[in-house]
């Protein structure tokens, strides 16, 4: 029985061996994954669709997120960033802190960075706006683990608990620390996939700082006055929409329209005291702002800035370009020169 199907494989392998080759190569050339991104371009996309804000005031105009567009290094790809100008290659390494991280990490920590933007865009705006705001909730996770740390904690662990004691924010879990002696064993209760898992960690010095070797991003929910929602898809993440989000947001409160019927693109990250932080790729995401037509690019001063001068004048862009170092630059920038 056994001879007779070996019999059988060897003659279909000798009558197609040429194609199964053909089909190995392929899967190789197109699907075998490389430690790499390939960064293929830029665009736009209207926030506005994303930010529902209860009773909002409307707009002549629209501001939309500047955008790469990336895909996973294949051999294919990879191959292919040599040939095509506008394909670059950027390394996976280049967005985790050590070898010890995967793509899981990298792709949490900008889910994180996503709702690290939500939570200042909406309290930039409602501050600048004059509006009510008030915090109704905190998440804290892990958004880094030092290699060199003695314990087991994970990126996007959610910490519920030092030593019994529940924790609401980055101080307390300092606090917590703080109280015991540096050699110490902790217990941090936290959930991760859904169940509750307690790691211990060992309190260590570091610059005079007792410390368990991770880093804590701290989530705020809010309850405002009027409501606000943000949506985005579970594709999208980073914070470089932060700036154009509060902008959103902030046109949506008040009256005066600051886009005033013109198309306006930007990128930019924004912190909780609304200053505007540079980003990545600003080249591109300003050509796919120029692809799709739009009227004004805002963009985080400094070396963002200056690259996107220079793209303007090597290509001759007619796009006006706007540097902004805080949120509210942007606005009176907006309001004084659109």
């Amino acid at each position: 029985m056994l001879n007779n199907v070996y019999e059988k494989f060897k003659k279909y392998i000798k009558e197609n061996y040429k194609s199964l080759i053909i089909y190995i190569i392929f899967c190789i050339i197109f699907l075998w994954p490389l430690d790499y991104y390939i960064i293929v371009g830029g665009g736009i996309s209207e926030v506005g669709g994303r930010i529902e804000v209860e009773n909002a005031y409307k707009s002549k105009g629209s501001l939309n997120l500047a955008y790469v567009s990336e895909i996973k290094g294949t051999v294919a790809t990879y191959l292919l960033s040599y040939v095509i100008p506008d394909f670059k290659r950027v390394k996976v390494d280049e967005y985790t802190y050590d070898n010890d991280e995967d793509k899981k990490d990298v792709e949490f920590r900008g889910k994180i960075d996503l709702l690290n933007s939500n939570d200042y865009a909406i309290k930039n705006a409602y501050l600048a706006a004059g509006k009510s705001y008030t915090i109704s909730d905190t998440d804290l996770y892990v958004y880094l683990v030092d290699k060199n740390s003695k314990n087991d904690f994970k990126v996007g662990d959610k910490i519920l608990e030092v030593e019994s004691i529940k924790i609401n924010s980055v101080d307390d879990y300092k606090n917590v620390i703080e109280s015991h002696d540096i050699g110490d064993t902790v217990d941090v209760l936290v959930e991760r996939g859904k169940k509750e898992k307690i790691i211990s960690t060992e309190i260590y010095s570091n610059e005079s700082k007792k410390i368990t070797g991770i880093y804590i991003s701290s989530i705020n929910s809010y309850k405002t006055n009027p409501k606000v929602k943000i949506k985005f898809k579970n594709s999208e993440s980073g914070a470089s929409g932060g700036l154009i989000e509060t902008l959103d947001i902030y046109n949506k409160l008040t009256k005066n329209d600051i886009t005033k019927g013109k198309k306006i693109a930007g990128t930019g990250e924004i912190d909780a005291e609304g200053n505007i932080l540079s980003i990545g790729e600003v080249k591109y995401k300003l050509l796919g702002a120029v692809k799709k037509d739009a009227d004004i690019f805002i963009v985080p001063n400094g070396d963002n800035y200056k690259t996107c001068m220079k793209v303007k004048k090597e290509k001759n862009l007619k796009i006006k370009i706007i540097g902004v170092s805080t949120f509210q630059e942007a606005v009176d920038e907006l309001k004084r020169k659109n």
